[in-house]
């Protein structure tokens, strides 16, 4: 078995990530985000084999006892190959739904990692197939532009240079150079939406990942193009009061409209931000010309949006 990957995909990967994010003269780490599965095994490979100073963690959440040896067998993979490696563990408790929580944690704790060690950007092994079960999950969620953009190929200091590649690629890279990856059982726990989806997926072959994926990079494109022309419209359209916000919507498309009331928000603070069927609800309420309050904010409909902080709630009883 050979310990590296072909020389075709070396370069293919260094040219997707390039593509994304091109790294800095100083010559800092990039950091890897390794669990152990074939996915991030493949991308800790070609990493290694294209970028000149790589270092890696492995995050144990706790959730299961087999976590910790999964954590082991990572660091032992990297020390064969002389690249720094850290467990990273996670001391708190699941609160609310396991999968946000777990991937909060995650996240948090890679950051963290991170600006320690000083990484240029942290990168991630999401593929094809993970961008296709996420646009439908968000399709069934009636996400708009930004929902079904998905995963994004950079996110602040995040990077996934391997959105172009399929799964099963990158398990015969890892196979092929004699690996055995970490195999979660989570990842078929029909418990979970994302593993259901996933098993419909397998079923079919009309849903191609790779067209999914480009789909998703140029609704990403279109996402920030609109909050581009948002935030130049808002500098004439958003008039500051001693109160609040005013907003004059009849001019614009509806989708502008809804983005520069959400900015509205954002701008008063509000807390937490507002999503799904919650912003729905607001700009119906907004159109029919009605007063609602969201997130701590007071909005008025009308020909103008009004937007200011609501009055705390007296206590009962008070004067």
């Amino acid at each position: 078995m050979q310990s590296v990957p072909p020389d075709q995909e070396i370069v293919r990967f260094w040219n997707d990530f390039y593509a994304i994010f091109r790294p800095d003269e100083s010559q800092r780490p990039v950091g890897i985000c390794v669990s152990g599965g074939a996915d991030s095994l493949a991308l800790l490979l070609l990493a290694k084999a294209a970028l000149p100073h790589v270092i890696a963690a492995t995050v144990d959440h706790g959730l299961r006892p087999e976590a910790a040896d999964e954590a082991r067998f990572v660091a032992g993979l990297c020390a064969e190959r002389q690249i720094e490696h850290a467990i990273l563990t996670i001391d708190s408790a699941p609160v609310g739904n396991v999968s946000d929580w777990a991937r909060t944690q995650r996240y948090q704790a890679l950051q963290q990692w991170g600006l320690e060690k000083g990484v240029s950007c942290l990168m991630t092994a999401h593929h094809a197939d993970d961008q296709l079960e996420t646009m439908v999950m968000r399709l069934n969620r009636s996400s708009g532009v930004g929902g079904l953009a998905a995963i994004r190929a950079r996110n602040g200091n995040i990077v996934r240079p391997l959105l172009g590649w399929r799964k099963s690629t990158l398990e015969e890279i890892v196979r092929s150079c004699g690996i055995k990856p970490v195999d979660d059982p989570s990842n078929r726990d029909d418990r979970y939406d994302r593993a259901r989806i996933r098993k419909s997926i397998a079923g079919t072959d009309l849903l191609d990942p790779i067209a999914a994926s480009r789909s998703a990079a140029m609704l990403a494109e279109t996402d920030a193009a609109l909050d581009w022309t948002v935030l130049h419209l808002a500098d004439r359209m958003i008039t500051a009061t001693e109160t609040g916000l005013v907003f004059n919507s009849t001019a614009l498309p509806s989708e502008l409209r809804r983005r520069i009331a959400m900015l509205c928000l954002a701008r008063l603070g509000a807390f937490p931000p507002p999503r799904g069927a919650a912003v729905e609800r607001l700009l119906a309420a907004l159109y029919d010309g009605k007063t609602v309050t969201l997130a701590g904010i007071k909005c008025c409909g009308g020909t103008d949006w009004k937007f200011s902080p609501a009055k705390p709630r007296r206590k009962i009883g008070s004067k």
